[in-house]
């Protein structure tokens, strides 16, 4: 069973990957028009889709990689920086910016039926960065006991998320512009962090095998 500290820094940032409070204004903006029952329904929709595409990487990322001859450290080094570009786009709000357009096409395409699916469980919940950093912490979870807790903890996370979708109108006026600018900056410099540790250890990995 992995420790605490593997736990907790599994669960920060798979949680800080999927960002619930950069996805508040977005499930606003997505769900225009909607009333609070339909809203709910998109919320336990999206939430289950995403869990279910996160849990499967968390269970087999491994052999997803192999059928690609794809190493694990290869794909920490790989999936690393493309978590550092992530946490830079947060840094400097762009990611914001990108996920606010995916919105945006997704409401003149189709108001009701799909958005749960797109834009919100795929790329806005399950996107490249939580996939990417559910594959690389898989390969510290080995074992049933370890992946069960893996999947326990995108559960928790996705949990949030559906918590932060129910509350989104009230989480969006508590936070504001401003709120929501420093809570991304924040958790974008904790993501960068994280991202330079999985680089770290896929080049020691690569150096030692």
């Amino acid at each position: 069973m992995p420790s605490f500290d593997s736990l907790f820094n599994a669960f920060v940032t798979i949680l800080v990957t999927i960002d619930p409070p950069g996805l508040a204004p977005l499930f606003l903006a997505v769900t225009r028009g909607m009333n609070r029952q339909q809203r709910q329904q998109v919320s336990i929709r999206a939430s289950t889709i995403g869990f279910a595409v996160m849990a499967l990487f968390a269970i087999a990322g491994a052999s997803i990689l192999a059928v690609f001859g794809i190493t694990l450290p290869a794909f920490r080094v790989a999936g690393g920086f493309l978590l550092f570009f992530i946490a830079f786009e947060m840094v400097f709000e762009r990611r914001q910016d990108r996920k606010e357009k995916i919105g945006d096409v997704a409401i003149t395409r189709d108001h009701i039926h799909n958005i749960a699916a797109f834009p919100l469980a795929i790329p806005l919940i399950a996107g490249p960065g939580a996939i990417s950093a559910t594959v690389l912490l898989s390969g510290s979870f080995q074992g049933f006991a370890a992946q069960a807790a893996l999947v326990g903890i995108i559960f928790m996370c996705l949990a949030i998320t559906y918590l932060v979708f129910v509350l989104s109108e009230r989480i969006d006026r508590i936070l504001g512009h401003t709120g929501r600018s420093i809570l991304t900056r924040l958790l974008g410099v904790i993501l960068a962090a994280l991202a330079v540790q999985f680089v770290a250890d896929g080049i020691k990995a690569l150096i030692a095998g």
